[in-house]
């Protein structure tokens, strides 16, 4: 995959995960019903989003470093052992740093 489409897709998960983490952040500040029943269900589903906007926040620190290697030079490589990850990796986990022999 040539090196602009990689960085066209890495680009454009930071958006969708910097987007995704604005709209739990903006959730997580709005104000609360009064109702004691609601307030236990928004109680669950803080829960949850804490965890997805933890997972997000996560994955996007991934994505950068992934940006920033191929800046460098270093994307596609792997991380242990120096040799390449092979396409089909890196197309299902573009932020990958490592081959599948080391990621076991």
């Amino acid at each position: 995959m040539p090196q602009k489409e990689i960085s066209q897709l890495l680009l454009k998960k930071q958006a969708e995960l910097t987007k995704r983490i604005s709209a739990i952040e903006a959730d997580f500040h709005k104000g609360r019903s009064q109702d004691f029943a609601e307030q236990a269900t928004e109680t669950e589903n803080d829960g949850v989003l804490d965890e997805i906007h933890h997972e997000a926040k996560a994955e996007l620190k991934l994505v950068i470093t992934a940006l920033q290697r191929l800046d460098n030079g270093l994307y596609g490589l792997c991380e242990e052992c120096d040799d390449h990850i092979k396409a089909e990796r890196l197309l299902a986990l573009p932020y990958t740093t490592k081959c599948i022999n080391c990621a076991v």
